[in-house]
């Protein structure tokens, strides 16, 4: 991706515009990876602010700015509505030559206009006034070519691998960081001084050097970012303190929340003493958790690991290492649309990452609230809808209500194991799923073949608390009548207290034989009274497994089970069934 900037150092550019062109300076409030976001965010900010234009920067990003301004009304412009929060506290000043082609507003072509007066309330003119106008620095004389390739040899050679280092992250050099300016630098070298108005002569002088090293940090503009450390984690590392501050340690973590700079930012610092097990056993807990969406790269070696987990809203990255009995590392929470600063940030900081005595204490946050859904204080990931189902084929193939399984993203089975929905009965609310990998289930469904005897006792097995209890409980009660309170052949009706959870879970006869599946209470519009269920019958159940090539088994005559053989037949078979966003 190419960045293009403009450096503050104004007076050296080209002539390739008229001298009002060039003169004119803008806000610069946003950059956006999309032609449709961009114009998206424009009609937002010009709902609420004068002068707001668009521009395309190159490499598929659009910068929204406003203007055009004298360099002295922009400045007034970017502290005082920056002070009001009206624009982004990272907003900047940046040039016409820096903006290519305008999109918004839509037929407009404003970089070869003169400034404008911006329209500023009195109020926001007072809250743009510095306190106290800083001494004009003197403006410096640029270095001819000759002069420029004496400093430049001055230069050491990591001195000039960060050089290629920065123009390989403008965009402009794509070849090996060796720190010998051959042919490709020279000509990266050139491309930059190009788009940049300057001079084209392939060498960069002290000031063009310095004016890349400004564009550079400008995206950290304003994150404070510094080297900080941790003595209670032991861990040393750069730390954007503009935008977080330390709020508490719950072992293993520190956590550093956002201070209101960047909504939504976090950083968490890991640290706790253990072996492979315990790095090994963090990496699985961590992605149990809302901080690591399921979307993302994942790695681990022996030693180490990285997750990354996107969002619609955020990316976090979180990395950690075992050494000499510490397991350390970092999660870095950045919200989305802000890509260059967030890669930028994370590579300071893996750069910096030091590992220094000492490691949390284990009891660290030990006195503070504890809640079964959270972890070291981080929010565990929950699913938006958990249901019951049973195994009906060896391979695991389930049956499930099909409430459990509408506008998921992902389907489980038993919390572990992903799965697809490969048939539907909308009439009867069925759903019928398959394991994404191949399941031995314990035990699965054997259906009792003809009509169950009225008034004899069942039961139902499933989960009514949603997966909080983690094995499956059964609930007793008794076939009320061979039909649905309207008559329906499909349905058989129980008198059980059921809950909600239960639903799509087995009923059962007392030797253990399906006799169909518990519907939702609320079926067809009707809510039913407390102790009031029904079951989908078997050959509904049947007809459906056989449309989708799976053979319904059928049980054999069999006597009734004691309550601790019935119950270990339900659990073989039942599962929890749950809905992720």
């Amino acid at each position: 991706m190419k960045r293009i900037f403009l450096p503050l150092l104004f007076i050296f550019f080209a002539a390739v515009r008229p001298a009002f062109a060039q003169d004119a300076a803008w806000v610069q409030i946003e950059a956006q990876p999309s032609l449709i976001s961009a114009e998206d965010r424009a009609r937002a900010y010009a709902a609420e602010l004068p002068d707001v234009n668009g521009f395309s920067l190159g490499g598929g990003w659009y910068a929204l700015a406003l203007g055009p301004y004298s360099p002295e009304d922009a400045e007034t412009v970017l502290r005082g509505y920056r002070n009001e929060g009206r624009i982004p506290r990272d907003s900047f000043i940046a040039y016409s030559a820096a903006f290519r082609q305008q999109f918004w507003p839509v037929g407009a072509n404003l970089l070869d206009t003169a400034p404008l007066t911006p329209a500023l309330p009195a109020e926001t003119i007072a809250e743009a006034m510095p306190e106290a106008a800083p001494a004009p620095e003197p403006a410096l004389s640029d270095e001819s070519p000759r002069e420029a390739r004496e400093s430049e040899n001055a230069l050491s050679r990591d001195e000039k691998k960060d050089l290629q280092l920065k123009l390989q992250w403008a965009g402009f050099y794509n070849a090996a960081i060796d720190g010998s300016f051959g042919r490709g630098t020279r000509n990266s070298m050139s491309q930059w001084q190009e788009a940049n108005g300057f001079e084209v002569t392939g060498i960069l002088t002290t000031q063009q050097r310095a004016a890349l090293l400004q564009q550079f940090n400008a995206v950290l503009e304003g994150l404070d970012l510094r080297l900080a450390q941790d003595a209670q984690a032991g861990i040393e590392i750069k730390m954007p303190l503009g935008a977080v501050k330390f709020d508490r340690y719950e072992s293993p973590f520190a956590h550093f929340e956002a201070s209101g700079f960047v909504p939504g930012a976090k950083i968490i610092l890991i640290s706790q003493a253990g072996d492979q097990n315990t790095l090994f056993g963090l990496y699985d807990i961590l992605q149990t958790l809302e901080t690591v969406p399921l979307d993302g790269a994942r790695t681990r070696s022996s030693d180490e690991f990285t997750l990354i987990g996107e969002s619609d809203t955020f990316i976090s990255h979180t990395e950690a290492s075992l050494a000499q009995g510490h397991v350390k590392g970092f999660m870095l929470i950045w919200p989305t649309g802000d890509e260059e600063r967030r890669t930028r940030l994370l590579s300071e900081m893996q750069t910096s990452f030091a590992r220094l005595d000492g490691v949390l204490d284990p009891t660290a946050g030990m006195d503070e609230t504890q809640q079964i859904d959270l972890v070291s204080g981080l929010q565990i990931r929950t699913p938006k809808l958990s249901r019951s189902g049973f195994y009906v084929a060896s391979n695991g193939t389930a049956l499930t209500t099909l409430e459990a399984v509408q506008s998921c993203s992902r389907i489980t089975i038993d919390g572990d194991y992903d799965a697809r929905v490969t048939a539907t009965d909308a009439d009867n609310g069925l759903a019928l799923l398959r394991p994404e990998e191949t399941l031995a289930p314990a035990g699965f469904a054997s259906f009792r073949d003809g009509a169950p005897r009225l008034k004899s006792d069942i039961a139902v097995a499933g989960y009514p608390f949603e997966g909080a209890l983690n094995a499956p409980t059964l609930t007793f009660g008794t076939l009320a009548d061979l039909r649905g309170l309207g008559g329906e052949s499909t349905l058989n009706r129980l008198e059980l207290s059921a809950m909600s959870g239960d639903v799509g879970g087995p009923v059962l006869d007392t030797a253990g034989a399906i006799i169909g599946m518990l519907a939702p209470k609320g079926m067809k519009g009707r809510t039913l009274p407390e102790g009031v269920g029904f079951s989908v019958t078997n050959d509904v159940i049947a007809a459906m497994l056989s449309g989708a090539g799976v053979t319904a088994r059928k049980a054999g005559a069999g006597a009734a089970l004691a309550a601790e053989d019935l119950v270990t037949v339900a659990a073989d078979m039942t599962v929890l069934i749950s809905c992720w966003e």
